[in-house]
């Protein structure tokens, strides 16, 4: 039995629709836990999303991971279970939202497409798939039921794409768009932790290249290895390669915005 449910929405906190989807969860599996990782990303914004359900899958593998922003809701697209190579479960609409995190979780293992009459529950309103389809879905999980239960199978060449593409190597370069800005201006890029294993030591010099910028700064365990106002390149907490100003905003210093692509030049080892 999984004993957390990690939910990730652009609800908001101004409506019911969180706390339905608590209720739901609660009355199928009363013994399971609701994390709520966010509910302020940006309405409609599957990047964003995407990048805390992967950050809650790195941080938290053995957690149902239920993430819902959902633009198309009702419109045809499945709603998926996701179990991964290393076992994690991923439960959320057939968007692209889920695939980042699979990437931090071993791949994709299987994929079942949620069938409403397996669930339990009433019709499903057609735009609130959250409360009466992903929520039941992810406690009945919760509880120890297997998804081959309330899903069938898919071929995973048939989900949506992911919002970002995985990094790639280029040369003598890790290349990767910047994903996310978190709330202090330190911007993400889509680099994981594994991929600098042994490649760079702290206080090398980093070089990332977005366009025309160039961003150079040592690479540190924390914000403090250099002074105030100056940039470093880190780990951050949820395990992305991160361009952070001490006490300053990176993204406001250097004009990133997500979606740009960063070519990162790391020491010669």
């Amino acid at each position: 039995m999984n004993s957390i449910i990690c939910f990730t929405s652009d609800f908001g906190s101004g409506d019911t629709w969180v706390g339905m989807c608590h209720a739901v969860i609660l009355r199928a599996c009363p013994q399971v836990r609701i994390v709520d990782l966010a509910h302020d990303v940006p309405p409609f914004d599957i990047r964003k999303a995407a990048v805390v359900a992967a950050s809650g899958v790195w941080q938290l593998p053995d957690a149902i991971h239920l993430a819902v922003v959902d633009p198309g809701v009702g419109g045809g697209r499945r709603d998926l279970i996701v179990v991964t190579g290393s076992g994690s479960i991923l439960v959320g609409p057939d968007n692209g939202v889920l695939i980042p995190a699979t990437w931090r979780s071993g791949g994709i293992a299987e994929v079942f497409s949620i069938v409403p009459e397996h669930l339990d529950f009433s019709l499903p309103l057609p735009t609130f798939h959250a409360r009466d389809i992903l929520a039941p879905a992810a406690a009945i999980l919760a509880c120890g039921v297997q998804a081959s239960v309330i899903g069938e199978p898919v071929d995973p060449d048939t989900m949506a794409g992911p919002p970002f593409a995985p990094h790639r190597v280029e040369g003598d370069a890790l290349v990767a768009e910047v994903i996310d800005i978190d709330r202090f201006g330190s911007f993400r890029i889509a680099i994981p932790a594994e991929a600098l294993h042994d490649r760079v030591g702290r206080g090398e010099r980093v070089e990332i290249t977005i366009g025309h910028l160039l961003v150079e700064a040592p690479f540190g365990l924390t914000f403090s290895d250099v002074e105030e106002g100056e940039p470093v390149v880190l780990i951050d907490s949820s395990g992305w390669l991160t361009v952070a100003v001490n006490l300053g905003s990176a993204a406001d210093r250097y004009g990133v915005e997500p979606g740009v692509v960063a070519h990162c030049h790391l020491p010669g080892r």
